[in-house]
């Protein structure tokens, strides 16, 4: 399925086929600007348009600019809604500001720096996209050179305020064992809130392409499809199946990698029953603390679709506040 976040893909793509491209980058924000800051809208030379920088707001005003900047080949800050005047005048009734970049692919950017970006974001390796806007010097960088902004997913201004950090995560994914009622809820919330669903489960009767229309259903144990997979820091996993035979394989690869939830449906009992076949297993304590059982927030939710809520939201906790 498309992402929703492939714009520098598709710029790149606009680019190669003569079309021209620009990508339109938020880089800065005040108030209650409608976008955060690292989205991004790409314009081609011809008027298409993907993504967005203000949810509709100033993206016309942003699309001249682009187009003007196919022709230029240059850069340009644009800065919108510095006073609520200005910012109704925009679209920006609420009064927001916001500074978008405007970069012409080929001549800002280089299709050698975006390439190298666009295969490192396929690889699933995070890099991070850095220009410096009083030089429009202009490279990439890894993890390791700003590792606050990437366990945060945070693009902003250095304290230059001249250097802006784009940085680009892997995408999220989530591993969903089981594939039973609740999933079933889960599933679409997870797709909606852009990760990519893996579902697993051997039982066949369960594992069915009508029961999850278009998903990635693995009918294999967890521990025959995992280890390929790759669990890492952009991974959820969520166990649902309720048969240790199921769960508690994919609940020891969790515990071994680096996936940033791991989360496990079943009563305060049933997990007292989990952690003392973890620890005879050789799991230490640290280790088995950071499944969170019973799964999800509690809500006091009841249905399946009520807990897959209680379990999106603890998920969301995890990625943003963990």
């Amino acid at each position: 399925m498309d992402r929703f976040d492939d714009f520098p893909e598709v710029a790149l793509d606009w680019h190669r086929a003569g079309k021209g491209a620009v990508l339109a980058t938020v880089v800065q924000t005040w108030g209650s600007a409608p976008r955060p800051v690292g989205s991004q809208l790409a314009v081609s030379g011809t008027g298409e348009i993907q993504g967005s920088v203000s949810g509709g707001c100033v993206e016309g005003a942003v699309i001249v600019e682009a187009l003007e900047a196919v022709e230029d080949g240059k850069s340009r800050l644009l800065t919108f809604g510095v006073s609520d005047d200005e910012a109704f005048a925009v679209g920006l009734a609420c009064g927001g500001t916001i500074r978008v970049l405007v970069e012409p692919v080929g001549q800002a950017v280089s299709e050698e720096v975006l390439a190298d970006l666009v295969d490192k974001r396929a690889a699933r390796r995070p890099v991070g996209y850095v220009v410096n806007t009083g030089t429009w010097e202009r490279k990439l960088v890894g993890r390791e050179d700003y590792p606050e902004r990437f366990r945060g997913d945070r693009s902003g201004f250095e304290e230059d305020e001249q250097t802006f950090v784009a940085v680009h995560n892997p995408p999220l994914r989530m591993v969903v064992v089981g594939a039973v009622h609740i999933a079933q809820a889960l599933v679409p919330m997870a797709r909606l809130a852009g990760y990519d669903p893996l579902i697993i489960d051997p039982r066949g009767a369960f594992a069915q392409e009508h029961r999850f229309p278009g998903e990635d259903i693995r009918e294999d144990y967890p521990d025959e499809v995992l280890p390929d997979y790759g669990l890492d820091t952009r991974t959820a996993v969520v166990t649902l199946s309720h048969d240790p035979k199921i769960d508690d394989p994919a609940i020891e690869a969790a515990i071994a990698s680096e996936c940033f939830y791991l989360g496990s449906l079943g009563s305060t009992r049933t997990h007292a029953k989990r952690v003392d076949r973890l620890k005879a297993r050789g799991y230490s304590d640290d280790q088995i603390a950071r499944i969170h059982a019973p799964v999800g927030l509690d809500i006091g939710s009841k249905s399946p679709a009520e807990i897959a809520i209680s379990v999106m939201a603890q998920i969301t906790q995890a990625l943003r506040q963990g």
